[in-house]
């Protein structure tokens, strides 16, 4: 148990890299694209000094919570479809703010590297419409002035495209004018690839959306920016800076929180650190989220 922690607690402080898992005849695969550093202080506002100290475990060596940034490439048979599309090929980094540094790029050499080219994505499925989501959706191939992804649907549930207005007014316009052309919403139940259902839960986003993916007897909670660190797990209560929503992003991830606790069921989180997979296990034995390779 004690190498299990500690490689536990090594693996919160990197990126993911690539990892997949199989629910029965599907395949769901991380695909790195970046990573993200966060202030803990600035992204979480309910923690304070007093549990960053207790929670070391949790931070790098500047004392940033690290994160990944990336997409979920579910194949099932030859079928291929893409859960968001990563930052794109660019960074940022702010002196303050919640944000430290983002980057982005690799996400076509991961496709490549599970066997995978752009033009097999039949469809790229959005949680919600933030730029470390949309990225390569928006974004041409590299030597080429078409879009990556110039092929496929972009799915996006239809009370968050509804207020696309909300984008444009933080300087997105050329971003929506990008994905208009291929968007096609999508409605809550609906099925939108072999086992894969959209959920839309909104409070990060208006209209953000998870996506249920059964298989194999288990099912796959895909809950994009639902929870942005697995320290949440533990405190649900603890919304993000980012939510658009605190207390009804707060409400949802309870609920959220205690539905991962079921059997057979998985959670997917792309914003956590090299712990993207998991269980939860609420035995009283160290953290909650508990992660899971295979």
């Amino acid at each position: 148990m004690a190498d299990l922690t500690v490689d536990q607690d090594v693996r919160l402080r990197r990126p993911a890299g690539i990892r997949s898992i199989r629910l029965g005849e599907t395949k769901v695969s991380y695909v790195p694209d970046g990573d993200v550093r966060l202030r803990p202080l600035s992204v979480l506002p309910g923690t304070t000094d007093e549990v960053w100290a207790a929670h070391p475990e949790y931070l790098d060596a500047a004392g940033h919570l690290v994160g990944s940034v990336g997409a979920l490439l579910v194949e099932h048979g030859d079928r291929a479809l893409l859960i968001d599309a990563g930052f794109g090929p660019q960074s940022h980094e702010a002196p303050e703010g919640p944000i430290s540094t983002i980057r982005g790029g690799a996400l076509p050499d991961g496709l490549a590297a599970l066997g995978r080219r752009p033009e097999d994505i039949e469809a790229v499925a959005f949680t919600h419409l933030h730029a470390d989501h949309l990225g390569w959706a928006c974004h041409p191939a590299p030597g080429s002035d078409r879009l990556v992804f110039g092929h496929a649907d972009y799915l996006v549930s239809e009370p968050e495209w509804d207020r696309r207005d909300l984008l444009e007014a933080q300087g997105m316009t050329e971003q929506v004018a990008a994905l208009a052309p291929r968007v096609r919403t999508v409605a809550d139940g609906q099925e939108i690839f072999p086992g894969v259902r959209v959920r839309i839960t909104a409070g990060h986003t208006v209209g953000h959306a998870e996506y249920v993916i059964t298989g194999g007897g288990r099912r796959l909670i895909a809950f994009g920016d639902a929870v942005h660190s697995p320290i949440q797990i533990d405190h649900p209560e603890w919304s993000s800076a980012f939510d658009h929503d605190q207390a009804r992003t707060a409400d949802h991830r309870h609920r959220l929180v205690a539905e991962l606790a079921e059997p057979g069921t998985i959670g997917f989180g792309v914003h956590l650190a090299d712990v993207v997979f998991g269980r939860v296990q609420r035995d009283g034995d160290g953290p909650a989220w508990r992660p899971l390779d295979s």
